[in-house]
């Protein structure tokens, strides 16, 4: 056996190479040195947490597979306010139905969701108060009718919906050309009303008295003219038959 302390084992030296020597019995290793390699191994831990940070700050998608489920995903991603807040904030992609999700449909996870909602919505508003900015001015630009039957039909049934008066123009029509044939002048001179003073007048034959009782605003007071006597008779219908559409003889 040998005495002790013979074979005590050198202190190792660093060298400026990062290795160093030790003798085992004649026979030399080259060693690294541990200290270089746990300073280098070091870095990327330091910077761990920053890419941890980075990575959660980024917006995270997930891509809907079949059998796929809302509440699974949220679970499967631990998603704050669960597969409910995961609907509202894919809706738009989604659908209606939370519970049919297709395979394929691209899903936004957490926060940037809801920014990206939040953000289409304000667009959406935008959108809106355009539309409602230019209805004003839509509404202004006066729509043309022709100077006709057909014209005249057309701008009374405008009127009429305006005022909530019932009408067809089929309805209109029919009537007109029973009782006058289409002629705005056409005048009553000989039945009841004709010899009381009040003779029937217009397109639609009305008497003055119901004229002036039914006029609708708006329109001219002179009951021969087309469109006022087409609006003022169909007030009257309204009022007592229902609507123009129900009369089918003198009324």
């Amino acid at each position: 056996m040998p005495a002790k302390g013979k074979h005590r084992r050198p202190k190792s030296r660093s060298l400026s190479r990062g290795i160093a020597f030790a003798g085992t019995g004649g026979a030399v290793l080259v060693l690294p040195v541990l200290g270089a390699t746990a300073a280098a191994a070091a870095q990327p831990a330091a910077a761990q947490p920053a890419v941890t940070a980075a990575k959660a700050a980024a917006p995270k998608t997930y891509v809907v597979v079949a059998g796929d489920s809302l509440a699974g995903i949220a679970q499967e991603h631990d998603l704050s306010g669960g597969w409910k807040k995961l609907y509202e904030d894919n809706r738009s992609a989604v659908g209606d139905n939370p519970r049919l999700i297709h395979p394929g449909v691209e899903l936004t996870l957490g926060k940037k969701a809801a920014d990206s909602r939040a953000s289409a919505e304000r667009a959406d508003r935008s959108e809106r108060k355009g539309a409602i900015a230019a209805e004003p001015a839509a509404a202004k630009a006066k729509k043309s009718y022709t100077n006709d039957l057909d014209g005249w039909i057309k701008e009374s049934l405008d009127i009429m919906a305006e005022h909530g008066i019932p009408g067809t123009y089929e309805g209109i029509h029919r009537n007109i050309m029973r009782e006058s044939s289409g002629n705005p002048l056409a005048i009553n001179n000989w039945d009841s009303n004709a010899l009381a003073g009040t003779p029937s007048k217009g397109l639609l034959q009305v008497i003055a008295p119901t004229f002036e009782a039914y006029h609708v605003p708006g329109t001219s007071t002179d009951s021969f003219d087309p469109v006022a006597n087409i609006t003022a008779a169909c007030n009257y219908a309204a009022d007592r038959y229902g609507s123009i559409d129900n009369v089918n003889g003198p009324y």
